[in-house]
């Protein structure tokens, strides 16, 4: 048995929700970490012992969950389109890969 083609929108779809599904993890650990961190400023009248979070990390927090799902998803959707679309180009050109299964 021969792949000779795949569907590029099939490809395309599939690949866009792997990496969607991996931008929200991505952004999840971008909120916990990156958020923090720029959400801390010093109080300046403890010697600059303490810290208190601005609204800059719930900003940066919000901002990661939604933002890198959409950015890696889309991202996802163009390279798995053009993955499946020179597949095909060059499957068509070498042959395509071929799979033994039982």
């Amino acid at each position: 048995m021969v792949l000779r083609r795949i569907g590029v929108w099939s490809a395309a779809r599939l690949y866009g929700g792997v990496c969607a599904a991996l931008g929200l993890v991505f952004g999840a650990i971008f909120a916990l970490v990156a958020g923090g961190m720029a959400g801390m400023a010093s109080d300046g009248g403890a010697g600059g012992a303490g810290l208190v979070s601005g609204p800059f990390g719930a900003i940066f927090g919000v901002g990661a969950i939604i933002a890198l799902p959409l950015f890696y998803g889309v991202m996802g959707v163009i390279i798995g389109a053009l993955t499946a679309a020179l597949y095909n180009l060059f499957a068509g050109w070498f042959g395509g890969i071929e799979l033994d299964i039982q």
